[in-house]
C-alpha cells in the first residue's frame, strides 16, 4: 500500500480561499477584482428599467410637435439616443427649420461614436456583432459599462442595458404617443424634462473630481445663458465649449505652480551654499 502524502491545510482544496476560508462544495473563490454577474445584471436593470421608462415621455412630445405615430417610433428604433430625440423634436415643436433640427440632432448624437471607440476596445466582441452592438453604444450602456473592472462584466453590463433599455424605450415610445391625444398639452405635463432628469441622475455620482464638477457647472451656465438667444438645440452643442475651458485654465494654472516653484527651487539652493560658507 503506497504511503499516503498529507498536504498541508487549504492547499489543494479547492473550496478554500486565499485567507483560509471556505467557499462551499462546488464553488470557486472569486478572484479579487472581479464582480459577480448578478450584481452585474442587476446594475444593468436598474439602468435600462430606469432610463427606458423615460421613452414615455419622448412619445408623447414627439407627438405633441406634430410627428406622426409612425415617425415617432421609427425615430426611437433606428435613431435610439434619447438626448438627440428630444432635442429634434424639441426644436420642432419651437418653430425651428426641419434641417436646422436634424442638424443639431445629429452633431449631438455625434458623442456617441467616441464612446464607441473606448467600448470596442474594452469589449472586443466578435466582428460580425460589432454593427449590431453600434446601435446600442449610448450614455447609458457606457455608463453602466466602463465601471466594470472585467472584460466579461464590461460585456454582460453592455449586453443587459442595451437590450432592456431598447425594448422598453421603444415600447414606451409607443404608448407615450398613442396616449398623447388623452394627455392634451403636453408642456403642462413637464414629461419632455424626464430623461434629460434621468441621465442627470445618472450622471452626478460619476463627478468625483473637482475638474469634473467645475466643468458640469460651466455647461450648465452655458445652456442657460444661452437658451433665450439661440435657436433649440444650439446651446447644447455649445455647452460643450466648458471641457477645454477649463482644461486651459487648469493648465495656466499648473504652468504658474512649476514657476513658482522653480522660482522657489534657486532661493533654496543659494541658502544652502550660504550656509555651508
Amino acid at each position: 500500500m503506497a504511503e499516503q502524502t498529507t498536504l498541508p491545510e487549504g492547499v489543494g482544496d479547492p473550496t478554500s480561499t486565499p485567507d483560509g476560508g471556505t467557499t462551499g462544495p462546488g464553488k470557486r473563490p472569486e478572484t479579487p477584482g472581479t464582480k459577480p454577474d448578478a450584481a452585474v445584471v442587476r446594475d444593468a436593470l436598474g439602468v435600462g428599467i430606469a432610463v427606458g421608462l423615460s421613452g414615455f415621455a419622448f412619445g408623447v412630445t414627439s407627438a405633441g410637435s406634430g410627428l406622426s405615430l409612425l415617425q415617432t417610433c421609427v425615430l426611437s428604433l433606428a435613431v435610439f439616443t434619447g438626448a438627440s430625440q428630444f432635442a429634434l423634436v424639441g426644436a420642432l415643436a419651437a418653430g425651428g427649420n426641419p434641417y436646422t433640427a436634424a442638424a443639431g440632432a445629429f452633431f449631438l448624437g455625434v458623442r456617441n461614436s467616441f464612446y464607441g471607440l473606448r467600448l470596442s476596445q474594452l469589449l472586443a466582441l466578435p466582428r460580425p456583432l460589432r454593427p449590431f452592438a453600434a446601435q446600442w453604444v449610448i450614455d447609458e450602456t457606457t455608463a453602466v459599462t466602463l465601471p466594470q473592472p472585467t472584460r466579461r462584466a464590461a460585456r454582460i453590463g453592455f449586453a443587459v442595458t442595451g437590450l432592456t433599455l431598447y425594448v422598453l424605450w421603444n415600447l414606451t415610445t409607443l404608448l407615450g404617443a398613442l396616449g398623447a391625444e388623452a394627455l392634451g398639452d403636453t408642456e403642462t405635463w413637464g414629461l419632455d424634462a424626464a430623461s434629460p432628469a434621468v441621465f442627470l441622475a445618472l450622471l452626478a455620482p460619476m463627478l468625483r473630481t473637482t475638474t469634473e464638477r467645475v466643468t458640469a457647472a460651466l455647461a450648465v451656465l452655458l445652456v442657460l445663458g444661452l437658451l433665450p438667444v439661440l435657436p433649440a438645440g444650439v446651446p447644447v452643442l455649445l455647452s460643450a465649449l466648458a471641457a477645454p475651458a477649463v482644461l486651459f485654465l487648469n493648465g495656466r494654472r499648473d504652468g504658474t505652480a512649476r514657476a513658482a516653484e522653480g522660482r522657489r527651487e534657486p532661493d533654496r539652493s543659494a541658502a544652502g551654499t550660504e550656509e555651508n560658507r
